[in-house]
């Protein structure tokens, strides 16, 4: 990685180093988002979800629960004829959004330390790292299978850094652990190595119940009864079908009062229509339909509605990420979330690049854009992501985190007191002057600008004396 010129850079890796770390806090965001599309265009998104659910439907397996509380709920219910366990809910026009009502559109998920709360839905977002990987990628080892340690590892340094306000979940898969006990190790090293929220394990129900059990001891079981402490990342198993893994992962955090992050996973020509309108139809239908069955269990808890779209490489197969036309589906999905009344999650730091190079920043920036552009709350995936979400990257992390940093500025906009319009500045320098040593600029030179930690803005020769050093 690249070295800044010594003086401010000292202090500045001083800082970073020492044993207390000021964290930045969650972002509380004065831009509003983008908004590219009319009601009347969000309301032929709607319209055509809704026919998606009422005449395609969503099949629902393995779960009879959960296909009682539809019948009951006033759902069409149809057995399968060909494999009993799966049952085809088709949804009347207006269910849906009528259960969905109870979900808070607002809440805060208390951390460990206090200081580290955050507030999921409104004009607040959270960052937290990548999410599932199985290998990882050093510049002295390459790619390997990860293991507990690096986990643990990743925990720390999210933990560390200002600017991320959430341990996340499984920040990488220690493969080196059993699967049967894998997630007491990963839930106890996000409650062990850090005090900012978590995610717990979804990969069976019973998996779900122990991380929020784990949740119970730290927090006491009555506390976790009335406020959110966990969050559970579920899948549908695009294209329309919910498994009773997931719906029974779903189930234990919203019987808990805890929040299940609903997430379709549309690569657009696989798991979901090529065309952009068909893709966020469709998330837009599987996710409402997650939503209000946690709905179901307990009216009034909390939930985030998901969101990862993404497409293929139609010639070749291949997942792409990072690419400009899920970017935009994400700007859609986050009207239709606040329409829906529903804190909403994107996902952050995409490329399908295999190394930390320039592909990996450029699709990494085209997709992280767009989840700060679309107002998301709650940005998975922030920091680490390499080859489709495949691998966790010690560099990529730390790169990343330079743009994590720099959208706390972004978000916050700019204000418009006095001391920002500079009149004193202005009557101090004068005409044809500058402002390098005026009083104003010596006020703020401390925090005017976002530094990167990274980035070399030194000159040609002081950048050669230094070694030539860069990210890559």
């Amino acid at each position: 990685t690249g070295r800044r010129a010594r003086g401010g850079a000292d202090a500045r890796r001083a800082a970073r180093t020492s044993t207390t770390v000021k964290q930045a806090g969650f972002i509380r965001r004065t831009i509003k988002p983008y908004e590219p599309f009319s009601d009347d265009q969000l309301e032929m998104i709607e319209h055509n979800a809704e026919t998606v659910l009422q005449e395609t439907g969503i099949d629902f397996y393995e779960d009879e629960e959960a296909v009682r509380m539809w019948k009951d709920a006033g759902a069409d219910v149809k057995a399968n004829a060909a494999d009993p366990k799966r049952f085809r809910v088709r949804f009347p026009r207006g269910l849906v959004r009528s259960l969905i009502k109870t979900a808070p559109r607002e809440y805060v998920q208390h951390a460990r330390n206090p200081a580290n709360s955050v507030t999921i839905g409104g004009n607040n977002t959270v960052f937290a790292p990548v999410y599932g990987p199985p290998f990882i990628r050093n510049l002295d080892e390459g790619r390997r299978y990860a293991t507990i340690e690096d986990f643990r590892n990743f925990v720390k340094l999210a933990y560390l850094t200002p600017w991320l306000h959430h341990s996340g979940g499984t920040v990488c898969e220690p493969v080196d652990v059993p699967v049967n006990k894998r997630h007491l190790d990963m839930v106890a090293a996000h409650l062990r190595y850090s005090d900012k929220g978590f995610m717990g394990s979804v990969t069976h129900p019973s998996r779900a119940a122990d991380s929020i059990e784990m949740a119970r001891i730290v927090f006491g079981a009555e506390f976790v009864d009335q406020h959110c402490v966990i969050l559970g990342n579920v899948n549908v198993n695009s294209p329309l079908v919910w498994d009773a893994t997931m719906t029974g992962a779903l189930k234990a955090y919203a019987a808990a009062n805890q929040a299940p992050v609903v997430v379709p996973f549309i690569l657009g020509g696989a798991m979901g229509p090529v065309t952009n309108a068909g893709a966020v139809a469709q998330a837009h239908a599987e996710t409402l339909v997650g939503v209000a069955l946690g709905q179901l269990v307990r009216p009034g808890s909390p939930v985030i509605y998901g969101n990862f779209l993404s497409s293929m490489a139609l010639r070749s197969g291949s997942p792409t990420f990072g690419t400009p036309e899920p970017a935009l589906g994400s700007l859609v999905v986050g009207q239709l979330a606040r329409r829906a009344g529903l804190p909403l999650r994107c996902s952050g730091a995409f490329t399908s690049s295999k190394i930390p190079d320039g592909q990996a920043m450029t699709e990494s920036a085209v997709s992280m854009q767009a989840a700060l552009l679309c107002g998301a709350n709650y940005i998975l995936h922030s920091a680490g992501w390499l080859e489709g979400g495949l691998t966790m990257g010690y560099e990529k992390f730390v790169m990343d985190l330079d743009l994590c940093g720099a959208a706390h500025t972004y978000l916050d906009g700019f204000h418009l007191d006095d001391d920002q319009f500079a009149l004193d500045g202005f009557h101090e320098v004068g005409p044809g002057k500058h402002f390098f040593g005026a009083q104003h600029t010596l006020r703020h030179y401390e925090t005017a600008f976002y530094e990167p930690a990274l980035a070399d803005n030194n000159s040609y020769e002081q950048w050669r004396d230094a070694g030539e050093s860069s990210t890559e």
